[in-house]
């Protein structure tokens, strides 16, 4: 039987780092990604859909296979309207993850952060907690999440404090030992590497990964 992943959030950080893996490896014969605007990639293997994330039932049928990627996400400076944010944060993603679920996917591999609670007074993170939660309900056999920390890796957009940042992680790095290792810096191929890995398994649970963990795994 042929291995169809489908990823959404292919032309982030750690989504096109994941989709060179998924085409380069041979463990899936199809790769569709849900796109907004076409992507220049070219492969045998990879399908691109132009997708509304806000009509996701339009194209629920496609929404089959062996594993859903979920890399969707953005940024309060991209997108400063917090209902928007939550948006494309838990609602994409949640929706997604039902109507692959009514399709029988098994897998789904969330992209997540960490510190993500539900519980937590920051907007960001309990947006995130709120998702993790959510998607728990619906059923996966499989249910992968991972909470990197701060994400190193060559962006396509200039973010500025965000590079300063990288820096200053580059010193306190070593620093951060025993339970503090989670908060070290990682490189979004690491996650994205984990990500595979995890996913041409069959282990059937409910999985979470801080970012030493998920190094542990790539």
């Amino acid at each position: 039987m042929a291995n169809k992943a489908i990823i959404a959030g292919s032309s982030g950080l750690i989504g096109s780092k994941l989709l060179e893996i998924l085409l380069q490896q041979p463990f899936y014969d199809e790769v569709l990604i849900l796109v907004r605007k076409e992507l220049s990639t070219k492969h045998p293997k990879l399908t691109q859909l132009v997708v509304d994330f806000t009509r996701q039932e339009t194209y629920a049928d496609q929404l089959t296979g062996h594993a859903i990627f979920c890399c969707l996400g953005t940024t309060k400076s991209k997108t400063p309207d917090l209902a928007v944010y939550r948006q494309i944060d838990h609602d994409y993603p949640l929706r997604l993850g039902q109507l692959a679920h009514k399709n029988g996917v098994k897998q789904y591999h969330l992209v997540s952060s960490i510190g993500a609670n539900t519980t937590s007074s920051a907007f960001y993170t309990k947006t995130k907690g709120e998702t993790e939660a959510d998607l728990q309900q619906v059923g996966f056999p499989a249910l992968h999440i991972y909470r990197p920390s701060l994400l190193t890796g060559d962006r396509q957009e200039k973010r500025i404090t965000e590079k300063l940042i990288i820096v200053l992680f580059k010193i306190i790095d070593p620093l951060l030992f025993g339970g503090l290792k989670k908060y070290r810096s990682i490189p979004a191929a690491t996650v994205a590497a984990a990500m595979y890995t995890q996913s041409i398994k069959n282990d059937t649970a409910l999985f979470i990964y801080e970012s030493d963990k998920i190094k542990q795994l790539s």
